[in-house]
């Protein structure tokens, strides 16, 4: 994931907003910040929420909540305690093909900051508090910034592993808590403090291009904010699109931006599918996607997500199912494993897709898989399940003459490229011997959440990925295989 580390390049489409002046500066310090952004109004508690509620303004992480609502109740909770609130800034970003927040932290992050000094000052903050993923640019990029400009309270920046799971909000909130990094078990509202909360304070929490956007609102005033976008959903939006062979590139386009022409300025066809919405969003097909317009409501009229923004055109040289297996089975290894669906239904779902992908299983394994993600949906303490759901049912939908002819048998013939980002580092995975394998069936008894048994005792997979919390099985099967046929390969 080495391409992670580099600030990644920009574009736009129409005036740039939050990437103003990134085409004269690689970064943008405080006083190159200070020559291309107006001076920051200082709008008070009550002026700031009309702003954004005049703007509709929306999480940019891929739930899309009302920015107001959340700052209406953790205001009321601050006040119901009488205590003062946390602001947060989540910069995690685990998703692979997301770069966006990535960009704006590391080129400009005193536009997040703006945003974030804006609510810390309106609502009388405690502190504020930057998350990045530990090894990123922001590691270094944010605290130097920090160290550039006046503060309305304490700020630090704390740094998460970078995992997928680490950007949810109640595992980010957790791991600035000192807890485990890891969605809670139940759902809760950081705004209303307590246990959910930063230092059990109530917690205004949205991600790295929420902030900035409320900096450019402050900034224009809602009525110069909605002339771009659409009347429902004004403004810009930072799409990251992922290009074979070469590192992302972060676009900024007037909401509601035919995909078509994001993908001609990054100079990409639309291939064989288009992924909008990143590992939790779902496929269109290439017709469907050149006129998909980039908006919440524009995509959900064609069964699709925004989400985080991020796209991948997928090239018609590689096979779909071969790629979309590798994710699966990754985001089957990143979760949490605190809840039935993903403990059960997406390891399940890997690995009756990789049977899929193979052309061993025929029909019943892709009834398997629709059962197990059906299983998996709407059940989980997080979004984590349903939103692997949606990516991989909609691959099936998209990709269906490629899923015929794998359950038909050889499959498309196609290889598989390695083209859906994905971290250099997979994770662990078991490795079956078939060499040494006798089919004593001992490894499904030892870790039955890992090794699914074919009806004659051997398992069904060669490779199966390993999540963190299934290292101790892995590690048991493998010591206690009588064959010796099992071995567990770390990255």
């Amino acid at each position: 994931m080495s391409a992670r580390r580099e600030p990644p390049q920009v574009r736009g489409l129409g005036t740039a907003r939050l990437i103003a002046g990134l085409d004269r500066f690689q970064r943008l310090d405080l006083a190159a910040h200070t020559r291309v952004h107006p001076p920051l109004p200082r709008p008070a508690r009550d002026a700031l929420l009309d702003l954004a509620e005049r703007i509709d303004l929306r999480g940019r992480g891929g739930a899309g909540f009302p920015f107001a609502r959340k700052a209406h109740a953790t205001v009321a909770a601050a006040e119901r305690t009488g205590t003062r609130p946390v602001i947060v800034v989540n910069g995690a970003e685990g998703e692979p093909p997301s770069a966006k927040d990535r960009m704006l932290l590391a080129r400009t992050p005193h536009l997040v900051l703006d945003g974030a000094c804006l609510a810390a000052a309106a609502f009388g903050a405690e502190e504020i508090v930057i998350g990045v993923a530990a090894g990123s640019p922001g590691e270094h990029s944010v605290p130097a910034a920090l160290d550039e400009r006046d503060l309305p309270c304490p700020a630090r920046t704390v740094c998460l592993p970078e995992r997928f799971v680490s950007g949810e909000s109640g595992a980010l909130i957790r791991g600035i808590n000192g807890l485990a990094v890891l969605p809670p078990a139940v759902k809760a509202r950081g705004a209303e403090g307590g246990p959910a909360g930063v230092g059990r304070r109530p917690t205004l929490l949205s991600n790295a291009e929420t902030w900035a956007q409320l900096a450019v609102a402050a900034r224009l005033g809602p009525a110069a904010y909605a002339a771009v976008g659409t009347g429902a959903e004004p403004g810009t939006v930072l799409l990251t699109v992922n290009r074979p062979g070469a590192e992302p590139l972060v676009v900024e386009a007037p909401s509601g931006t035919r995909l078509g022409e994001v993908l001609e300025v990054s100079g990409l066809p639309p291939g064989a599918g288009v992924l909008v919405g990143g590992y939790h969003g779902g496929w269109l097909d290439p017709a469907a996607a050149v006129g998909a317009p980039l908006s919440r409501a524009g995509l959900a009229e064609r069964g699709g997500t925004l989400g985080a923004g991020a796209i991948v055109a997928l090239p018609a040289a590689t096979c779909p199912l071969g790629e979309i297996t590798r994710v699966a089975a990754w985001l089957a290894s990143e979760s949490a494993g605190q809840c039935g669906p993903c403990k059960r239904g997406l390891p399940d779902a890997a690995e009756a897709l990789a049977a899929l992908a193979a052309g061993t299983g025929g029909p019943a394994v892709l009834e398997d898989l629709r059962r197990a993600l059906g299983g998996a949906r709407g059940g989980g303490a997080c979004s984590h399940p349903d939103g692997t759901a949606r990516f991989v049912l909609s691959a099936l939908d998209v990709f269906a003459q490629d899923v015929e002819a794998h359950v038909a048998g050889p499959g498309c013939g196609r290889p598989v490229l390695g083209l859906l980002p994905l971290p250099r580092d997979e994770g662990a995975s078991l490795e079956v011997d078939w060499s040494r394998c006798a089919g004593h069936g001992l490894c499904g008894v030892l870790a039955p959440g890992l090794v699914r048994l074919g009806p004659h005792g051997f398992p069904v997979s060669t490779t199966i990925p390993v999540a963190p919390w299934q290292d101790h099985d892995a590690r048991r099967a493998v010591n206690q295989c009588p064959a010796l046929a099992l071995h567990l390969r770390r990255p």
